[in-house]
């Protein structure tokens, strides 16, 4: 048991310490590596959060798009992967086992498999460096994930339900909305919010499919890095700490529907 705590103190150490020296850099806290033993330097001061806006004066814009376009990616991703997943898992059979792990490898390739062929589509379709353009990309990239979690959830699902729908004389988009949604429904939160994360964390989409009219907060962040401006890390910092509350807050939230998630993923 020591042994346990110990482990997860280490881990928890790990994770949170780069979390604490940003925190505390956005105060005006931060390390004094010439002096030994190295010390902190700096008065603490909330000042740096105010200026953020000085350092990045779109920053408050960035942040707004980065929500909206996060949040209407993942509705629109659980809205198409929904009836994907339900038509996969009701399909049976070999289609069904055969087709399950594509969703997997198409979910573990990387950002840039999509971005080229994304980037050339938003072209010729005039959605290149529009909000509509990074919600479609974003929501194609994430869209394999998502059919993937909510077919391991509907396949767990007992069909008798929709199959006493089906005789009652009930269409497939009833049974659908009616039946199954609401069985299935706390998955698809739990699986929204993940991929709300998801999406909010992507830069290279962002990045490639924009040229400077719409930013999102990764995108913005990467500016705060580049030879071109002197870096300023207490402003740096309080601009990541602002950026890391809407995630902290939707999944304080919906915590115990996360849990959801993390059971039918050890599951599968």
């Amino acid at each position: 048991m020591k042994a346990r705590l110990v482990i997860v103190a280490v881990a928890l150490g790990a994770f949170l310490g780069p979390l604490v020296w940003t925190v505390l850099a956005a105060c005006g806290v931060l390390p004094d590596n010439s002096t030994r033993p190295p010390s902190w330097s700096g008065s603490f001061s909330l000042q740096h959060f105010a200026d953020v806006g000085a350092a990045e004066p779109a920053f408050w814009e960035e942040l707004a798009t980065s929500t909206v376009s996060a949040a209407a990616a993942a509705l629109v991703t659980i809205a198409v992967s929904y009836p994907a997943a339900y038509a996969l898992a009701r399909s049976g059979g070999r289609g069904d086992r055969g087709l399950t792990p594509f969703f997997v490898v198409l979910a573990s390739l990387p950002a840039m498999a999509y971005v080229i062929p994304l980037s050339d589509l938003m072209r010729r379709v005039h959605l290149a460096d529009t909000l509509a353009g990074i919600v479609l990309s974003e929501a194609a990239v994430t869209a394999p994930l998502a059919v993937y979690v909510l077919h391991s959830s509907i396949r767990q699902l007992s069909p008798e339900w929709e199959e006493a729908a089906i005789l009652d004389g009930a269409g497939v988009w009833r049974t659908l909305v009616q039946i199954a949604l609401p069985l299935v429904a706390p998955s698809m939160v739990a699986t929204g919010i993940v991929v709300f994360v998801i999406d909010w964390n992507l830069l290279l989409v962002p990045l490639v499919l924009t040229s400077g009219e719409i930013k999102t907060v990764p995108v913005a962040m990467s500016d705060f890095f580049t030879f071109e401006r002197e870096l300023d890390w207490p402003s740096a910092a309080a601009a990541l700490v602002i950026s890391l509350a809407p995630v902290a807050l939707l999944v304080a939230l919906f915590h115990r529907v996360l849990q959801r998630f993390n059971v039918e993923s050890s599951d599968e």
